[in-house]
């Protein structure tokens, strides 16, 4: 059934050619629901929640001072939490007035931030040696996580009769199999879209977790509308990523009870949730508050 949905779009013009086969560690259905069923043959459009668990890869020392030799980078330690990261020189941008600002890219284990070479000059990072460097990366990376667990969704099934309510941007189809030997075909809808198109189909329920609303609102800019008129978006504080719960502030004695706090910035005091492995549950908590 799906082959036939899909050589209809191909008849319509709105399909893009080609299958794309989708690998990982593992992938594990989480949950599956039937969002359409088509009344005359009885098929079914279902909404899959699937758990994808990747190997993160992250760069021993060796490589990375293999990779800071290639592109004149500097080998550098924050002397205040004691962090590693290589220098790379970046492309400039221009101010207010004009004004050229020469900027580098630090590289970290796993971020990477372009910095105004001023600001990186009067911080606490530091250009340090080569065995120093070595050390403090390795211990760093030999604590980080080796799997990175996150989420997709999926629509699989008879697809033409939704397809107008799935994000246009991109309407590949794409293949993969689970640890326990199911194979799925389906349209991979993004985080930032899976909400809307959830409510279009009559399903209102939150389906970002808390885990997954974090790693959106720091990695990809996701906004997200909470209960009682509260936003939850990033905000930079000081050139460092913040997760904020706007208009939040009339609650703020519950949340900080659950981990939140609060801080005044320019005469007005603003409730932020910790960038931290706690922030997840502490959103979760937020989430519960709000009702």
């Amino acid at each position: 059934m799906l082959s036939q949905q899909i050589e209809a779009a191909l008849a319509a013009g709105i399909y893009e050619m080609g299958v794309e086969t989708l690998r990982a560690e593992r992938f594990t259905v989480e949950s599956q629901e039937a969002v359409y069923t088509h009344a005359q043959t009885g098929s079914v459009t279902n909404y899959l929640k699937v758990e994808r668990t990747q190997k993160n890869n992250i760069r021993t020392a060796i490589e990375m001072l293999e990779f800071a030799t290639q592109y004149q980078g500097l080998l550098m330690i924050n002397s205040k939490s004691g962090n590693a990261a290589v220098s790379i020189p970046t492309h400039s941008i221009y101010d207010s007035e004009g004004g050229v600002v020469p900027r580098v890219l630090l590289i970290r284990p796993q971020k990477e931030t372009r910095v105004p070479i001023q600001d990186l000059e009067s911080s606490t990072w530091q250009q340090v040696s080569i065995d120093a460097f070595a050390a403090a990366w390795s211990i760093e990376v030999d604590e980080l996580p080796k799997f990175t667990t996150d989420y997709l969704h999926l629509m699989t099934g008879i697809l033409l009769p939704i397809w107008k309510i799935l994000p246009q941007h991109s309407s590949r189809v794409f293949r993969l199999q689970t640890s326990d030997g199911q194979k799925i075909l389906g349209r991979v809808v993004n985080a930032h879209d899976i909400q809307t198109v959830r409510e279009q189909l009559g399903l209102r329920n939150q389906v970002l977790s808390p885990e997954e609303l974090v790693k959106l609102v720091l990695n990809q800019r996701y906004t997200q509308q909470l209960p009682g008129g509260v936003t939850l978006r990033r905000s930079y504080i000081a050139a460092e990523p913040r997760i904020e719960l706007v208009n939040a502030i009339s609650l703020a004695e519950r949340l900080l009870a659950v981990g939140c706090f609060t801080e005044i910035i320019n005469w007005q005091k603003r409730v932020f949730i910790p960038v931290s492995d706690k922030a997840p549950a502490i959103l979760a908590a937020v989430i519960e508050i709000l009702g």
